[in-house]
């Protein structure tokens, strides 16, 4: 199949490439093609400026196109494209790590470089496992993750994570994993403005999971602090704290993954500041890098970190990749962190985040809306299902949307949203009112 649309220079063969999480026969029946970004805007082949309502994929937070970014990967280029992170190291990458030891929770001061979100999980999962053997409790193997939430796509991850259609396609899985519930309940919830004021509770059913198995088997419990790909779920006032206790009264580690919620979506450099609860390790991607060259990172508490480095000596821990810590990676990350700093991005969401509950909740009422979630600059827009065919409503929706100008996200009938760090009070209304007349038309 090849495709000839207006404003291609070159003809595409579009079978070659299988795309991820993508309908594809639907796509290359009808491709939908981006060309160009710059700032809050995308260039799509016809020449349309499209608004990024989304950050690209929850990880453009300072906008497209940024010059210091483009600079310092050209320069790194030049300079060293490549170095190995096996017993050698380049000073970019220990100059990143110092830079988000200060700037995360106190006692996570030590960073492990991967090269994705789902890397970075996988990552957090290993060392807590590793963790608990080198301190000599190795029956410690347990994880518990949490129905719908997403943890990435690696085996680690998708066995923690609650989300059926990423998991019942592959097999049995990690063995040795168990999940909380969910925190989501419209019938209680229904439209909060931020954190919902009931649901602090279900972080009880922790205990009984630990008087399930027993806490002597229990490695560690990963939750997002915002469930993001399921749908945007905001935890419940009080929720991630139980959590925190929970997990202190039994030994448990306790692991934010933050892909999302990193890097001042929420108003704060990271969601453990946002909400007052320090986890054992963070894992990060997307917004490290501001995209512009795929990076994870782990950070990890001292008290982990210390337990390795009094073992023989020698590797400490098996574990790595070949591209942990990439020059070019670590440019792009040293240069996005100037930009946050120097432009205020870390608190920008916290200043606009009234503003954007505003406009969203200004939503409710409209045809087929049975709720609507916010918090700081990320929100959702949940569309009630079409009678047996759901994930339509919300997938036309995006189509439309992008025809009128507007980038938007859909998690099976959700709309998700979470633009630019960049974002402007006119462009939010243009977010707002795009989505208005295009869920009036539903």
């Amino acid at each position: 199949m090849a495709t000839t649309k207006p404003g291609l220079d070159l003809d595409l063969d579009l079978e070659a490439f299988w795309m991820p999480f993508t309908a594809n026969r639907q796509f290359k029946a009808n491709p939908r093609f981006l060309v160009a970004a710059e700032g809050m805007h995308y260039i799509a082949d016809d020449g349309r400026k499209i608004l990024d309502a989304v950050s690209g994929l929850w990880c453009v937070n300072a906008g497209h196109g940024r010059k210091k970014i483009t600079e310092a990967i050209q320069k790194q280029t030049a300079e060293l494209d490549f170095a190995p992170g096996f017993q050698m190291g380049h000073p970019g990458a220990f100059r990143l790590a110092h830079r988000l030891a200060e700037i995360a929770p106190a006692p996570l001061k030590h960073v492990f470089f991967t090269n994705s979100g789902s890397e970075s999980v996988d990552t957090a999962l290993k060392i807590a496992l590793a963790y608990h053997r080198v301190r000599g409790e190795g029956g410690r193997q347990r994880l518990i993750g949490r129905e719908r939430g997403y943890h990435g796509v690696g085996f680690g991850g998708i066995s923690v994570g609650g989300i059926a259609n990423n998991r019942k396609f592959f097999g049995s899985l990690l063995a040795g994993v168990d999940h909380l519930p969910h925190t989501h309940d419209l019938s209680h919830n229904a439209f909060s403005r931020g954190e919902p004021e009931w649901g602090a509770h279900f972080a009880d059913a922790l205990e009984s999971l630990v008087a399930l198995h027993d806490k002597s088997t229990i490695a560690a419990v990963i939750v997002e602090p915002v469930a993001g790909s399921t749908g945007v779920l905001i935890p419940p006032k009080g929720y991630l704290k139980r959590l925190r206790e929970i997990c202190d009264k039994h030994q448990l580690l306790l692991i934010f993954d933050e892909v999302i919620t990193g890097f001042g979506r929420l108003g704060a450099p990271f969601a453990s500041h946002y909400f007052d609860v320090v986890p054992d390790m963070i894992t990060l991607a997307k917004g490290l890098t501001n995209a512009a060259v795929p990076m994870g990172a782990v950070l990890v508490r001292d008290e982990i970190y210390d337990a390795f480095m009094k073992g023989p000596d020698g590797i400490e821990l098996f574990h790595g990749y070949t591209y942990s810590g990439h020059p070019l990676a670590c440019a792009a990350g040293n240069a996005a962190l100037d930009i946050y700093r120097e432009e205020g991005l870390f608190t920008r969401g916290a200043e606009l985040a009234r503003y954007w509950e505003d406009a969203l909740h200004q939503l409710r009422g409209l045809p087929h809306v049975i709720d609507i979630r916010n918090l700081g600059l990320v929100g959702a827009i949940e569309l009630e299902p079409i009678a047996g065919s759901p994930t339509k409503r919300a997938g036309q929706a995006l189509g439309a949307a992008f025809d009128k100008g507007v980038l938007i996200r859909t998690t099976g009938d959700t709309i998700a949203l979470s633009p630019p760090l960049i974002v402007e009070k006119g462009q939010i209304d243009q977010i707002a009112e795009t989505l208005r007349a295009v869920l009036k038309a539903a």
